[in-house]
């Protein structure tokens, strides 16, 4: 893969911005992360070079000066709201990075609390397991009636969060969780105790020093079409300074109230004048090839709009935002038939009659792959991928049908599957079999970390099962919107 981002600069940017803004604040700065501490794939699809846990890495720079609030609503835990790219629970999500992260974590804060049960049962586990957790309640007038909000009756009625680092960091699993509330409320408690703390955030989308219509914030529009975010000329910041940035329209709509509250409580008309000078990000700062980060960024709309397609088709996204990625790629003169597995996958569709997939190897080849009455497309593919990146004849025969044929009918008569064919991962579990005592199966096998990466299109979508496979095999894959079979059951 082709690299156009310096992590390492990045991250030595980073920082010292951050450390930058906590000394303008005396010392102690309320920081709001935006998207994933772990896992920030996105980011590593559109900035190749970068670290998907970079974030978490600055945080390890900072370790003896930081401590981490995460934040979950409670709507969200009654709701059993997904991670989609991960595919777990909002609140098994904070579990998780509390668990990786293996530092300090200060608590977990439950906000919109209004007596949920599951939120209920929540705060109970995690006390259980020893991790201190606190309840927001909704603020009556929020966030319009700025006098009440910043009162005993507002801010004041949240427990306050004791703190003793210079860098609080707030976290969430997803948007919506609460962080720039519990953020505010903090800072109202500090200032009460006479702590002139600061606020600021770090959202690494879209990057305020790219041209609004760079393809990396295209790309984050697109990523976030089903919020309806739309990146905007920050209004603010040019007619405070002069200088043209980019932001997007939630943070900009928000910023007179974040404005307002700040003043309430700080008593500093300017504590912030734009909602960019509430931001840290300095990732604009360690692209080093436009061009790869360009390629890169349009690459990951074509998977926008194809993951938008599917899930109109299934009735799990909307219309809406299916036409929203498909203007994004008019503005860039994109065609989604231009991803380079695409036509290929179709080929071997048309040509066999049989559902195909292609997959495209790190040195730029394309292999393809067809179902057959034992194994999916996806399987086909993959295995005759990892025969390619080994060297091995495409004929050779690495799983015999005397190891395929009972893990078939494992799946089948014995754990009741309705899935008629091996899927990837019970290909891979022959493959591990075969490799025991099959030299050439063991160097297939070994190749399947190459695959991380690489672009796959499938002619079909496909089921749960293989999708996760794919994805924990760090395959980037596309599938057209056409449903696998007639079975209502997807």
């Amino acid at each position: 893969m082709q690299i156009g981002f310096d992590n390492d600069l990045y991250i030595k940017k980073q920082t010292e911005k951050i450390r930058d803004r906590i000394d303008r604040f005396k010392g102690k700065l309320y920081l709001e992360f935006g998207g994933k501490l772990f896992d920030d794939y996105h980011a590593a699809r559109v900035l190749p070079g970068f670290d998907v846990n970079g974030k978490i890495r600055l945080l390890q720079e900072m370790r003896d000066q930081t401590e981490i609030i995460f934040c979950i609503s409670a709507g969200d835990i009654e709701k059993t709201k997904m991670r989609a790219d991960l595919g777990i629970s909002y609140d098994m999500e904070v579990l998780r990075l509390i668990d990786d992260i293996h530092g300090p974590v200060n608590s977990v804060v439950i906000t919109q609390y209004t007596g949920q049960p599951a939120a209920d049962a929540f705060a109970k586990k995690l006390t259980s397991r020893g991790v201190k957790n606190y309840i927001h309640r909704p603020i009556d007038g929020y966030p319009m009636a700025v006098d009440h909000i910043c009162s005993d009756a507002g801010y004041g009625s949240n427990p306050y969060i004791e703190t003793t680092k210079p860098l609080v960091v707030l976290t969430a699993p997803g948007p919506g969780s609460g962080k720039l509330a519990t953020a505010l409320s903090q800072i109202y408690h500090e200032y009460k105790r006479g702590v002139m703390a600061g606020y600021a955030k770090f959202e690494t989308f879209p990057i305020w020093n790219l041209p609004l219509k760079h393809p990396v914030n295209l790309a984050y529009e697109a990523a976030t079409a089903d919020l309806n975010d739309v990146n905007m000329i920050d209004p603010f910041h040019l007619e405070a300074y002069g200088e043209t940035t980019v932001n997007y329209n939630r943070d900009v709509e928000a910023f007179p109230i974040v404005q307002n509250i700040l003043e309430r409580i700080t008593g500093d008309r300017n504590f912030y004048r734009s909602p960019t000078d509430m931001g840290v990000n300095m990732a604009g700062y360690a692209i080093f090839d436009d061009k790869i980060v360009r390629a890169a960024a349009c690459e990951e709309i074509y998977r926008r709009y194809y993951k938008a397609a599917c899930e109109a088709k299934q009735g799990k996204g909307s219309e809406n935002s299916l036409r929203k990625i498909e203007n994004i790629m008019r503005q860039l003169n994109l065609n989604a038939a231009d991803r380079a597995v695409v036509a290929p996958a179709l080929a071997r569709q048309q040509a066999t009659g049989r559902p195909a997939a292609a997959l495209q190897l790190p040195d730029g080849r394309i292999i393809t792959g067809k179902s057959s009455d034992l194994m999916s497309a996806s399987s086909a593919t993959v295995l005759n991928s990892i025969k390619a990146l080994a060297g091995l004849d495409d004929g050779a025969l690495l799983i015999s049908e005397q190891v395929l044929r009972p893990l078939l009918s494992l799946k089948i008569d014995y754990l009741g599957s309705r899935a008629s064919v091996l899927k990837v991962d019970d290909v891979l579990a022959g493959l591990a079999v075969s490799a025991a005592n099959d030299p050439d199966a063991a160097k297939a096998l070994e190749c399947l970390t190459q695959l991380r990466d690489c672009d796959m299109h499938t002619t079909q979508m496909l089921h749960s099962g293989d999708e996760g496979t794919l994805r924990k095999l760090g395959v980037r894959v596309t599938m057209e919107p056409v449903y696998p079979g007639k079975d209502l059951f997807f």
